[in-house]
């Protein structure tokens, strides 16, 4: 018997196919702004999560500064005291052994790249050599740099400037401070907490004090941890320099702690935006509920007719639901692929990239959506179809 009521219900689909779909579309809007929504979310969340993975296990002591600080990865400050000395590096370095605690120099300066070239400014880095593979862990092209007249460059400065290995460089207003050579070319790391490689050069630590007269003062010292978890090393950093509470020495920043807050300003956001696409739903179903109560209103003689032969209250209920499932299905389903489209195109034009489209976080957005929009049809011809169940059948059978 149900299956007579399934082909009744498409049925009466098909009479009034432009009623149906425009249901459907409402239900293709709704799937499509939540599952695109939680595609763009997600995806943001691992472009940064990715971005960010090789800063996860740092500390970052700057300067301290009245509450605003030097930003960690900026070009820094040759004031002295917005400078860390010798002292405060080997009181850090003391404090959180085992784990490596990597001195940075950094300044802003002119430079030339090739002949003829206009000149430029850029952010320089000096890092012991030593170091150079634990703060610059992954490189794009050549070898990390061991002597002071050689350099790394970062891979949007490479580009921007068409930058090889081997190319030369340029340093200070018509190379007052010498020439130095290409040695390798640092991979993209994105937005960091502890240098902002991608459109600098970093040179050797020697190097750079010996230009810049600029020894036993470091813009920053990065702690890379490996034997205890960032919490702990930043706190008892603070504890070591930051005794005196009225007259701070340094300001510490914990880059999980960072991640952790971005991360979850970035669900909150997601989540945000999805219910948004939600209400887009809840309308979509309002319509749908309405066009199910046209439904049953227009066929109550048909109903008294049903009920009159034997037909049971749970079949003529059926009936109803198997209308509201129908175009919910193949709305959803639509919607679905839909989504799909539209993620890739949002995260073309926003992210530049479409690698997260089929990541298992951005497919369950698709799912979700195409789930709530089904759930939301069903529950919105429950009480239709319970109302048309109910109808007493002497009193449809007389309705005109």
């Amino acid at each position: 018997m149900s299956a007579i009521f399934w082909e009744i219900s498409k049925r009466n689909i098909r009479i009034h196919m432009l009623r149906s779909s425009l249901a459907m579309l409402g239900i293709i809007i709704g799937v499509v702004a939540i599952g695109a929504m939680g595609i763009l979310g997600n995806s943001m969340t691992q472009e940064i999560s990715s971005s960010l993975s090789s800063v996860g296990d740092s500390v970052i002591v700057t300067p301290y500064s009245g509450g605003g600080g030097m930003g960690p990865g900026g070009g820094g400050s040759s004031s002295a005291n917005l400078m860390l000395t010798d002292q405060n590096y080997q009181q850090i370095k003391r404090t959180v052994a085992p784990n490596v605690a990597i001195p940075v120099h950094s300044t802003s300066e002119h430079m030339k790249v090739g002949v003829g070239s206009d000149d430029i400014v850029a952010t320089i880095y000096g890092i012991p050599t030593n170091d150079e593979s634990d703060l610059l862990p992954n490189l794009q092209a050549g070898g990390y740099n061991n002597a002071n007249s050689g350099c790394l460059v970062g891979s949007t400065f490479a580009s921007d400037h068409n930058v090889k290995v081997g190319s030369r460089i340029s340093i200070g207003t018509d190379g007052q401070y010498g020439t130095l050579r290409v040695t390798g070319i640092i991979k993209e790391r994105g937005m960091s907490f502890d240098i902002s490689t991608d459109s600098a050069i970093v040179v050797t630590q020697d190097w750079f004090e010996n230009t810049y007269n600029d020894k036993d003062q470091y813009s920053e010292v990065v702690v890379k941890v490996t034997s205890s978890d960032t919490a702990s090393v930043k706190t008892i950093i603070e504890k070591q320099l930051n005794r005196n509470t009225r007259d701070k020495t340094v300001s510490v920043t914990d880059s999980k702690a960072t991640l952790s807050t971005i991360y979850s300003t970035f669900s909150t956001v997601t989540t945000f935006v999805t219910a948004i696409g939600g209400i887009s739903m809840i309308v979509a179903g309002v319509s749908i509920f309405n066009i199910m109560m046209m439904s049953v209103n227009e066929r109550i003689k048909e109903i008294g007719i049903m009920r009159s032969i034997g037909t049971q209250k749970k079949e003529v209920m059926s009936m109803f639901i198997y209308e509201a499932a129908i175009i919910g299905v193949i709305g959803s389903l639509i919607g679905g692929l839909l989504c799909l489209l539209a993620g890739y195109v949002i995260s073309a034009l926003m992210l530049g990239t479409t690698k997260y489209l089929f990541t298992m976080a951005s497919m369950m957005s698709v799912v979700e959506g195409v789930s709530f929009g089904i759930l939301i049809c069903i529950l919105c011809g429950v009480y239709p179809a319970w109302q048309a169940a109910n109808l007493n059948p002497i009193d449809a059978l007389r309705h005109e």
